[in-house]
Formats: structure tokens, sequence, C-alpha cells
């Protein structure tokens, strides 16, 4: 029924400890999400310790294949989101209740202001200055309104010259050969 030759990948199993099983899919189900380098032959850096970067990938490997997680893949590294479906999974897997719910899921908590914090990057008011005009504020200085500023050079008075009657250089500024 189950020869080599007739279907080898059925045969290939990874094997895959369950207290490793367990600590990856409470990893994956407290993010919501899981990262994983394309390298297998270190541990994971935040599973545990113990826990082989394999057996993060295969495991999440299979999840994908039964849609538990959607895979993306960039520069080396594999990074999977859990979809409703895993979710659901994983808490029965993992026998938690409906209200816990990956941090993915969560909404941000914005953290209260104390005194002297502003609405600044870097804490502090920053609103009017006092030595300097806001934006679209009254101008001190500048040029004056009948300026009219000349772009001389090399280009500027060969055009100037043609414009007062004076001839046009030809041949990139060099004369013609006398016949």
């Amino acid at each position: 029924l189950f020869s080599p030759r007739a279907s080898p990948h059925l045969l290939a199993r990874m094997i895959i400890t369950k207290k490793d099983r367990v600590a990856i899919c409470k990893y994956l189900f407290e993010e919501g999400v899981m990262v994983c380098k394309k390298d297998y032959n270190v541990n994971h850096p935040k599973v545990e310790p113990t826990v082989k970067n394999l057996h993060v990938c295969k495991l999440m490997q299979s999840f994908k294949s039964k849609g538990y997680v959607n895979e993306t893949f960039s520069w080396q590294y594999y990074y999977y989101y859990l979809t409703d479906e895993g979710i659901q999974f994983l808490r029965d897997f993992l026998h938690l209740g409906e209200e816990v719910v990956p941090n993915t899921l969560k909404k941000p908590r914005v953290a209260s202001r104390g005194p002297g914090m502003g609405r600044g990057k870097f804490g502090g008011d920053r609103g009017d200055r006092g030595d300097r005009p806001r934006f679209g504020g009254e101008k001190k200085g500048g040029a004056p309104s009948d300026f009219k500023p000349s772009f001389g050079g090399r280009g500027g008075d060969r055009w100037n010259r043609e414009k007062e009657g004076g001839s046009r250089p030809r041949f990139g500024g060099r004369g013609a050969a006398a016949p």
C-alpha cells in the first residue's frame, strides 16, 4: 500500500516533539505572525532557545497547506500571518477561550501623556516660538520688488548679443574658415 515507489512524498514526515509544537503554536497565537529565516541549521531566536528553525519552518509550511497561515517570502525570510481559520484552530489546540485574540488583532493602546509632554515627537510644546514667524506669515526681508537678476556667463552673453543685433556664432562658437 505505501511502497516507496508508489508515493515517496507520503513517507517523508517531520517529527516535532509536542513540547516544541506547543511552544511554536503558543508564540504564533500570541503574536499573530511568525518570521522564519531560511537557515535551517540554527535555533529560532524568538520561540524558545531549544526550538530548531527547521521545525518552525516545516510546521508553518504544514499550516500554510491547511490554510491556517498566509506566507510571504522576501530576502531569505519567510513571513507567516494567521488567518481566521488558523486562529480558530490554535484556540482549539491550545484550549483558549474566545476572548483571547492575537496581538495583531488587538487595538494599540495610546499612552497617556503626562505633564510636560507636548504634541511634538521629542516632547515639549513646539507651538508658537515667538522668535520666528509661522509659515505664511509676514516677511521682514528679501529682494526689492524692482530687482531683476541677470544670469550672465557664457551662454547668457551670447543670447543677449543676438537680441541686441549681434550675430550668433556658428558651429558651436568656432568661426568658419575663410574661403
